[in-house]
């Protein structure tokens, strides 16, 4: 795996770097915000270990900036800011993935893996009414019009697309997007399928939508042609 370390704590680069290169990964290392911005951009990275407080740009800032260059890297937030909302503001501003330090390294290396495989998209394009889910690119489309989904966004997309018009629960979305040891605190689902929602709009895919399913979770319904 070829990861993007974006840290500018020397101890915490050293740790990192020796255990990740021992796991067979290679790592990079951009200390510096200003230039993460460019760094995160080129292509070849699997995923992006990226700290919050970093000098020059902050890491929200720079999430907030790749994603909206169409950056569509995993990208796993290692920070100490560890509240709920700011956890909740990571993962709004594109975050895939969010650990809090003190951390443990199997921990992260499990999570790194996780991020990994979701961005390995081995199936074919699957077509929904009039919209396409493209899971080599990572992207909706209708048309010539395209929507970037982040690996998370993409998850959860694909569990509901799966299977159109079965009620999903929200257990089994939670693991299949966010993994099997998360707790399903707080409403990450809903914030998530939200921005599903609102990518769906901007294609204009009247005919593809997900609806609430009182008590049990989401599904995603698509309109007969």
């Amino acid at each position: 795996m070829k990861i993007l370390l974006v840290e500018d704590e020397e101890k915490m680069v050293a740790l990192l770097q020796r255990g990740l290169t021992e796991e067979g990964h290679s790592v990079d290392v951009c200390s510096e915000g200003r230039a993460a911005l460019e760094r995160g951009a080129q292509d070849g990275y699997e995923v992006i270990i990226l700290d919050w407080a970093l000098p020059g740009v902050d890491g929200l800032t720079l999430l907030k900036h790749w994603r909206s260059a169409g950056v569509r890297t995993p990208v796993l937030m290692l920070t100490a800011r560890g509240t709920t909302p700011e956890k909740v503001a990571g993962l709004r501003s594109g975050a895939d993935d969010y650990l809090v330090k003190p951390f443990d390294f199997d921990e992260l290396l499990a999570r790194l893996e996780a991020l990994c495989r979701r961005g390995e998209a081995e199936d074919g394009p699957l077509r929904l009414g009039g919209l396409v889910l493209d899971p080599r690119r990572r992207v909706l489309r209708r048309g010539e019009r395209e929507e970037p989904l982040t690996a998370r966004e993409f998850a959860l997309f694909s569990a509901l697309a799966k299977h159109p018009g079965e009620p999903q629960v929200r257990a089994r979305l939670l693991t299949q997007a966010w993994g099997p040891d998360f707790d399903g605190s707080g409403n990450v689902l809903e914030v998530y399928v939200g921005y599903l929602r609102t990518k769906l709009e901007r294609l204009e895919a009247t005919d593809v939508t997900i609806r609430s399913v009182r008590g049990v979770g989401y599904k995603l319904v698509v309109a007969a042609p």
